[in-house]
């Protein structure tokens, strides 16, 4: 599948972006970047830092970038945050510059995957099921208009997702090899 675009996980917080990314990424022998990730090490700051100092805004910002300068490479993984869907610019870039899946959780899964999570500043109120619902609601829209490939995460091994991405990008790629 070398004639593959750039692959962009997209999705909420818990859904196994980054685990499913770096499996993804060997499983094509391509390179795996985790625009969070890129943030935090150009920064020399971790996420909750960046919003104590900067807010959100500032946050959002430094993603812009860094999904801007991550999209123009070639033939990579790349797994984003999964806010990186509220502003136009960052889904234009990533439809432009990829094939987009988005990694599909419920709320109930990404409550106990992010359940002892310290690290995710949108998530430090009281009521997290609350606040995940909300971004939900108004993120889902956005990732189904962003994405190639929808697939779900929950109940399932990341292997067992990689393969079901693999299978469906080929399907985008060759529809008659899949068939086969």
């Amino acid at each position: 599948m070398q004639d593959l675009p750039n692959l962009i996980l997209v999705g909420p917080m818990g859904a196994g972006k980054s685990t499913i990314g770096r499996l993804l990424a060997a499983e094509l022998s391509r390179e795996f970047f985790d625009s969070d990730h890129e943030i935090q090490s150009r920064c020399g700051a971790d996420i909750p830092w960046i919003f104590d100092v900067e807010g959100e805004a500032g946050f959002r910002q430094r993603e812009a970038q860094m999904i801007e300068e991550l999209t123009q490479l070639e033939a990579v993984v790349l797994a984003t945050g999964g806010g990186a869907v509220l502003r136009e610019e960052n889904r234009r870039r990533l439809r432009e510059r990829g094939t987009v899946v988005y990694l599909y959780t419920t709320v109930e899964q990404q409550l106990k995957r992010v359940a002892k999570d310290r690290n995710r500043p949108l998530l430090q109120r009281p009521d997290r099921e609350a606040t995940l619902r909300e971004m939900f609601e108004l993120r889902d829209p956005l990732y189904r208009a962003t994405a190639d490939v929808v697939v779900r995460t929950d109940r399932r091994s990341p292997r067992a997702v990689v393969n079901e991405i693999v299978r469906r990008i080929q399907r985008l790629v060759d529809p008659f090899q899949a068939k086969a």
